[in-house]
């Protein structure tokens, strides 16, 4: 990185850091930390709603995920639109109404304060996990590839994040997202007509799309019904659905950014925008990892891209084997390039050469031999190395291809979405932590003393979200990483809140006992996915916890409990 780099990098931070500390500094009150007084329009609602899911994850894992296996992960965002307008017809209404500062409020005046602690407590260990993960994501990309100290960026992003959090709740994060979302979106979108900028002279981006496409990178639509397929229409349809209803429907996190709005209206208008924009954002976003792939049909490429790697083969008994992969990976590369140019010279002339396009074929799968046999001497090197290298394809673009302050501009969208989806998620976490288990177990305090609760454990989370980062491993993509934890936990908790929206005759009891058995099924069904032969794609998690949580209810209700009588505080209507 130059000089410019690091003004770019560092002046970007410090305006969103020192600007949403500014903007809101000196909460009066809890409604005022938490809800930002009810003062919030659609469109930072929206924009707020966009960039709590739009992590560093995002930016990082996305890109390479793309790169690898093609387009077909949009379909994991396929129900989005349909979760959306079912929680503006349903949900948005009913937390106006009761006027709840966390979405596990309304579950005690449905049931209990049984059924309330349980789903807040699921809340809190899925969201804590998924919070110290928004900030090891880049963390360890970022100090992998440029050599800084993990445990140090780990604890740089956290404390950034936590300053403003900490001084301003939920209108700060609603105030810093706007400034975030504008970095994000114009350093992809500078990012993406660079790439095609550096794509050879005769080539068109229908061309490029013809090269990704016989290379199996544009398979957008997948309408397989085999389970073991990690991403189909019908898994985006339906488990998709399911997630995302649990996501903005019941986690803090999203809920905390539209119950801010300032009416009904201006909550489902934000909502609605993210419904509409969603899908259209990680198509581009996924289409830039394709290019960046169609980019290395000309380019070198490193066998690996996860640098660490590169390193402990270097001081391993194995760097001759791997330096000849690396030969043969080179003149792979050679060949690759002169077919491509042929197959972009045929496809100028309104000729889709079938021979050519078996040629490319056929090179890549050479390419995936050598690269999987440079995973087996990487692993032999260090058994404990990550040999995935997803999470580093889209980062070694960036280092060592876009000019000078454009790759500043880059880490801070890293950066930026990095402390966008954190804030979200500490502002949700102490929130929860203060309404739903702090105020609910204490004699009756002030007004100020719950706000400075509420900061106490903004803070304390903070801290924790950083200690979950700085002793967090790779997985196998952390973009799946995170989808997953929320799998397990947010099936459960969806049903929990759709009989209490719909199923007016179940109570507490057979709903609290329903949603303890769904969840440990969710963990027995995920253990037999990870020590079984059986697979089963992790979306379906949420569809599975969320029908099973409704049917045992319905089932317990009506064996042994019909005729018992509660007293429901909440009427719905």
């Amino acid at each position: 990185m130059q000089l410019f780099d690091w003004i770019v990098l560092i002046v970007t931070l410090l305006f969103i850091v020192g600007y949403g500390s500014w903007k809101t500094k000196g909460s009066k009150n809890v409604e005022d930390f938490i809800l930002g007084n009810n003062e919030t329009p659609w469109y930072t609602v929206g924009l707020s709603v966009m960039a709590t899911q739009a992590s560093a994850i995002t930016f990082l894992s996305t890109p390479g995920q793309a790169y690898h296996d093609g387009m077909g992960f949009v379909q994991f965002y396929f129900g989005l639109p349909i979760a959306m307008i079912v929680i503006c017809v349903t949900f948005i209404p009913l937390y106006h109404k009761t006027k709840v500062y966390t979405a596990y409020e309304f579950l005690e005046r449905r049931f209990d304060v049984k059924t309330r602690s349980l789903a807040a407590i699921l809340f809190l260990v899925q969201r804590g996990l998924g919070t110290g993960l928004t900030i090891y994501a880049p963390a360890i990309i970022l100090s992998a590839l440029l050599g800084w100290n993990l445990t140090i960026m780990n604890i740089i992003i956290g404390v950034l994040v936590i300053i403003y959090t900490f001084s301003g709740g939920t209108k700060a994060v609603n105030v810093t997202q706007k400034q975030q979302m504008f970095v994000i979106m114009s350093g992809m979108f500078i990012t993406f007509f660079l790439i095609l900028h550096y794509l050879p002279n005769d080539m068109t981006f229908n061309s490029a799309l013809h090269i990704a496409g016989a290379n199996d990178k544009m398979n957008i639509v997948n309408f397989s019904f085999d389970p073991e397929e990690k991403y189909t229409f019908w898994s985006g349809i339906t488990g998709g659905f399911f997630l995302a209803l649990a996501y903005f429907g019941t986690d803090q996190s999203q809920v905390g950014r539209y119950l801010s709005g300032k009416s009904v209206r201006e909550s489902q208008m934000g909502l609605i925008m993210n419904g509409l924009l969603k899908v259209p954002m990680q198509f581009f976003i996924l289409l830039t990892g394709v290019m960046v792939f169609v980019f290395f049909q000309f380019n070198p490429v490193p066998l690996n891209f996860n640098p660490n790697n590169k390193i402990a083969i270097e001081k391993s008994a194995y760097k001759g084997e791997y330096q000849a992969l690396e030969k043969k990976l080179e003149k792979l590369s050679e060949d690759k390039k002169v077919i491509n140019l042929l197959y972009i010279d045929q496809l100028n002339q309104d000729y889709d050469n079938p021979i050519l396009r078996k040629e490319l074929v056929a090179l890549s799968n050479k390419e995936k031999d050598l690269r999987d046999k440079a995973k087996e001497i990487i692993s032999r090197a260090d058994s404990n190395s990550e040999t995935n290298d997803k999470d580093y394809v889209f980062f070694h673009f960036i280092l060592h291809y876009l000019p000078k302050g454009l790759i500043g501009l880059l880490l801070a969208v890293i950066l930026s979405a990095a402390m966008s989806s954190t804030a979200s998620g500490l502002t949700a976490l102490a929130s929860t932590t203060a309404i739903d288990i702090y105020k609910r177990n204490v004699s009756e305090k002030s007004e100020k003393h719950y706000l400075n609760a509420t900061k106490f454990f903004t803070l304390f989370w903070g801290v924790v979200a950083i200690l979950f980062a700085c002793v967090g491993t790779l997985f196998e993509n952390l973009i799946q990483l995170v989808n997953i934890i929320g799998s397990i936990f947010y099936g459960t908790v969806l049903g929990i809140f759709l009989v209490g929206f719909y199923l007016r005759k179940v109570q507490a009891k057979p709903m609290f006992i329903s949603a303890i058995i769904s969840q440990l099924t969710i963990f027995v069904i995920y253990y037999f996915m990870i020590y079984s032969q059986e697979k089963l794609g992790y979306l379906w998690l949420n569809f599975i916890g969320a029908i099973l949580t409704i049917v045992v209810a319905i089932i317990l209700q009506f064996l042994f409990f019909k005729g018992k009588k509660e007293n429901d505080e909440l009427i719905l209507e």
